[in-house]
């Protein structure tokens, strides 16, 4: 079980998007013929499970949380922060529809690319379609390990994963502006939002963090890095 430790509630890709890099002047040309840029408002749909798969979307600036639907229940996979793809499941043609659904956490914009011309590319750009290829295989690995995290892990764990991937891999910060709301915060540890706010106190009490309004600031990083490795 000593492997445990390294698995992370953290719902974002490990991998940093180069795949643009890849491509041709020629193919950027034929990229950007083939897509166009769209705003989204804070907590507006961005795609909807099982609707109909046309494009493959890329996150220039923002942040989204991707979800599964089943009624009034649903279940954060994993959070997109901007550099990242959504819809990567149509570049096979065997998957027309989205599996989950995606909401904007706060203003984003998202090049929408025509997924026949992502896949023009792919069979064009082997460095291109390779990158795509570790994208994919990166967020598979980190939901695995989100998923291992919900099963073994303590709810205090998992609650200091959500602070440090929040720190470490969102805002860059140990002092942030959360967007998120007790319940969407809730959602990301798979705790209730009562639990969420009882331990936010707790961790606030024990001087952990710094808590002012929607203001977080991770004070003793070394022992909530350690909360998260013990779990």
């Amino acid at each position: 079980m000593e492997e445990a430790t390294k698995f992370s509630a953290c719902t974002l890709s490990f991998h940093e998007c180069k795949c643009f890099e890849k491509l041709s002047p020629e193919q950027r040309d034929y990229l950007n013929a083939n897509s166009v840029k769209i705003k989204y408002k804070k907590g507006e749909i961005i795609c909807k499970q099982g609707g109909f798969v046309s494009h493959v979307m890329y996150m220039e600036r923002g942040l989204a949380k991707v979800f599964l639907e089943n009624g009034s229940n649903s279940l954060v996979l994993r959070i997109t922060p901007d550099k990242n793809f959504l819809g990567l499941s149509s570049i096979s043609e065997m998957h027309s529809y989205f599996p989950y659904s995606a909401m904007a956490y706060i203003d984003s914009e998202i090049r929408q690319i025509e997924v026949n011309a992502f896949r023009t590319l792919m069979a064009q750009n082997f460095d291109f379609t390779k990158e795509i290829i570790d994208i994919l295989s990166s967020n598979s690995l980190q939901i695995y390990g989100r998923f291992f995290c919900f099963t073994y892990k303590q709810a205090f764990g998992r609650l200091a994963d959500i602070l440090l991937c929040l720190a470490d891999r969102i805002f860059k910060n140990c002092e942030f502006d959360l967007p998120l709301s007790r319940k969407e915060l809730a959602e990301l540890s798979g705790m209730s939002p009562e639990t969420v706010i009882r331990m936010l106190k707790e961790f606030n009490d024990e001087g952990l963090i710094r808590m002012d309004g929607k203001s977080i600031e991770v004070l003793d990083y070394k022992r909530i890095k350690q909360i998260s490795e013990t779990g």
